[in-house]
């Protein structure tokens, strides 16, 4: 089965498919402005669905669950269930380090591909692919129960109470760039109190550290 029925879309122009698996490191006729192109095409379809289902949402739950459905981490799984990653075009380097497993990688591309699918066939057909990649995800959803993440809960229990907000150091990334992990602190002036967190992204690291101090504010 050729790569664009696996894809759900079979491209009038073969070369749009190519260049959206070539990563930088392959050559200059890379992704990167497709993937600029298809990261807003994800976030326009996604919220468009949510809109349309979650007819008493406002718009600070539409904006979280749209937040969680195309993050990093949720793209890379799409990306997975397409074997996108046995697909892509890598430089010598990126397929030694095990660039095709990288969520970062794999989330670019995916994007690279709905920024191809676009261009090649229009918005409609585009929609019409996509969107059932984020079928389940949007099914599984509590309908406007979307939690906001520890970072956001923890700056709005500070604001709550004029308190400053907190400071975000990396301490430590260690590891190969493919399996990297990060360590960051999270410090309180007021009310005083530090915690650490790990995460496979700085970003993740600094959400498990916000989620370690706000348990320490709820217990104390």
């Amino acid at each position: 089965m050729a790569a664009a029925d696996v894809f759900g879309h079979r491209f009038a122009d073969p070369g749009l498919l190519r260049q959206a698996l070539t990563h930088r490191s392959a050559g200059p006729q890379h992704n990167e402005r497709l993937e600029f192109l298809g990261d807003s095409l994800v976030n326009l379809i996604v919220a468009e669905a949510l809109y349309t289902r979650w007819t008493r949402a406002d718009e600070g739950t539409l904006t979280r669950a749209r937040a969680h459905l195309v993050c990093e981490a949720s793209l890379a799984d799409i990306a997975r269930s397409l074997r996108i990653g046995e697909r892509l075009h890598l430089g010598p380097g990126e397929l030694k380090s095990g660039g095709h497993r990288r969520d970062s990688i794999l989330a670019d591309a995916l994007e690279a591909v709905v920024g191809a699918i676009y261009l090649d066939a229009g918005f409609e057909a585009c929609k019409a692919v996509v969107l059932p990649w984020f079928e389940p995800a949007i099914a599984t959803l509590p309908v406007g129960k979307v939690g906001k993440d520890a970072k956001t809960r923890l700056q709005e229990w500070l604001q709550g109470r004029q308190y400053p907000l907190p400071v975000y150091t990396l301490i430590e990334a260690i590891g190969e760039d493919h399996d990297k992990l990060f360590r960051v602190r999270c410090e309180l002036s007021r009310p005083e109190c530090a915690c650490e967190g790990e995460g496979s992204s700085r970003r993740a690291a600094e959400q498990a550290a916000a989620e370690r101090v706000l348990a320490l504010l709820e217990d104390s």
